[in-house]
């Protein structure tokens, strides 16, 4: 009687099937981990890097605003890339925002009312957060803060008792947005300058009226009490319902307005 050998069972390929499950799990385990913490924190990178970006740019389109309203330059144009959201002019005189300013002294005579500026605002795609362009100033707002990236020119002499305000009126012929690679023509239209002498030294009022959607107080009550030292006699800042809040800057003898027009004509 012939006897037979028994093998034993072959372990190789299921060694190395095991060994590929192992590779193939601590790969997808490691796709996974990026996937979920990696791409939102490059996200939220780019985001922040479109965001500084369009800073810069709406600070860049403030100078192309001052050389049109301070050193009479006609035209300007400016190519700029908006990643990540779109940038929308809001005309003042078609769609005019809520914001709004009225100028008056102590006896009751005015002599702004509700001055709308438009704004030139980019608007984030990703995140709440906007940067706009108005009345000659960069402010950024967010959630229900706003910051002040760049100042408009206004200023106080504290020795001549001159008060200076340039206002700065955007307008268009409509309603205009853009994304990605855009070219913004700017060009100057009318302008007006009042010049007032005013008896004796008499408090000047500034009423700015903020846009309730779109709030900016905060940014702009930073700006008219710290840097030309008024002080706010009525109205909560930052309050997003539309609260006109009043300024008052004493010892005034003499009161400069001039009001320029920026035609956008296309972005």
């Amino acid at each position: 009687m012939t006897k037979r050998k028994i093998q034993a069972p072959c372990t190789e390929g299921v060694s190395e099937s095991i060994g590929f499950l192992l590779i193939f799990t601590l790969m997808m385990a490691g796709i996974g981990l990026v996937t979920l913490y990696g791409y939102p924190l490059l996200m939220q990178q780019q985001t922040s890097a479109d965001e500084q970006i369009m800073e810069k740019n709406m600070i860049v389109l403030q100078n192309d605003v001052k050389s049109l309203a301070y050193k009479t330059v006609p035209y300007k144009e400016t190519s700029l890339k908006i990643g990540g959201g779109a940038l929308t002019i809001y005309n003042s005189h078609h769609t005019p925002p809520a914001s709004k300013i009225t100028i008056r002294d102590a006896n009751g005579v005015i002599f702004v009312t509700d001055f709308r500026s438009g704004d030139l605002t980019y608007s984030s795609a990703s995140a709440n957060t906007e940067v706009s362009l108005q009345n000659g100033a960069v402010v950024k707002r967010q959630n229900q803060g706003s910051v002040m990236l760049a100042e408009p020119r206004w200023f106080y002499d504290g020795q001549t008792k001159t008060l200076v305000i340039n206002l700065v009126n955007l307008t268009s012929n409509g309603l205009m947005a853009r994304d990605g690679i855009g070219t913004v023509q700017m060009a100057l239209g009318e302008t007006r300058f009042d010049n007032y002498d005013t008896t004796g030294l008499v408090p000047i009022y500034l009423t700015y009226t903020p846009d309730s959607v779109k709030d900016y107080s905060v940014a702009w009550d930073n700006y008219l009490r710290q840097t030309l030292g008024m002080s706010r006699n009525s109205g909560t800042p930052g309050s997003g319902t539309g609260q006109p809040l009043e300024y008052e800057l004493p010892q005034t003898s003499r009161l400069v307005i001039k009001q320029y027009e920026v035609i956008i004509r296309s972005l």
